[in-house]
């Protein structure tokens, strides 16, 4: 069974081009083509194409809000961006809107075959370039938590910030990890100084937000 693919790229060079070496590819079958971001998300309603390669700058729609319309509305269909832009805010935007691909114009058309392929079968896929920019955007998440209040406190810290939570009293905390209730009231100064909180029902809403606990008895 051939994957049905529909092609939006508002350069009609682009769009014939991709629709020759596509049609030659005995798996894959080209159903329409469009310019126009809204008429992408007509065609996908009436055809129920498996993949879109959707260029993002368009007039009208732009793709990235064509690709949201088109995952919100047709979630079985799957997206990938073929375009002329890298930059991390194009794609960020685009896999938040959907987006299962995201290959550049200047990669060769066997990526392009390797990509539907890829997200045909349920994968992801990302230019070389693109995978790169995704990671590095990690590694700075990454870094950006690690600056966080919730970073300064010791093991012993978010030990206590857990049982705290818990609501168990400053004598069973002590009991529990075997040190004196002064070290637990000690401890617990601390974290409410690092993390400029107060209150223990406060403490432990920051605890369910990191994790650390749940509210489920």
């Amino acid at each position: 069974m051939s994957i049905k693919v529909l092609l939006v790229d508002d350069h009609a060079i682009i769009r014939e081009g991709l629709r020759s070496l596509l049609e030659k590819q005995p798996e894959m079958e080209v159903i329409a083509d469009t310019d126009d971001g809204r008429k992408s998300i007509e065609l996908v309603q009436e055809l129920l194409p498996d993949i879109v390669i959707m260029d993002i700058t368009m007039p009208g729609l732009n793709g990235i809000e064509a690709t949201r319309q088109i995952t919100t509305e047709s979630p079985d269909v799957k997206v990938i961006a073929l375009s002329i832009h890298s930059k991390r805010r194009f794609v960020a935007d685009m896999l938040s809107a959907g987006a299962t691909g995201y290959i550049l114009k200047e990669c060769l058309f066997d990526e392009l075959i390797q990509a539907i392929k890829t997200v045909a079968a349920g994968g992801r896929y990302l230019s070389p370039r693109i995978t790169d920019i995704v990671v590095s955007d990690y590694v700075k998440r990454l870094s950006a938590a690690a600056d966080s209040p919730f970073e300064a406190l010791t093991t012993r810290e978010r030990e206590v910030l857990q049982l705290v939570a818990e609501g168990k009293s400053t004598k069973q905390i002590a009991l529990e990890l075997h040190v004196s209730t002064k070290t637990i009231e000690a401890n617990r100064r601390q974290i409410m100084e690092k993390l400029d909180i107060h209150s223990v029902a406060e403490l432990t809403k920051y605890a369910v937000r990191e994790g650390l606990t749940t509210l489920e008895t």
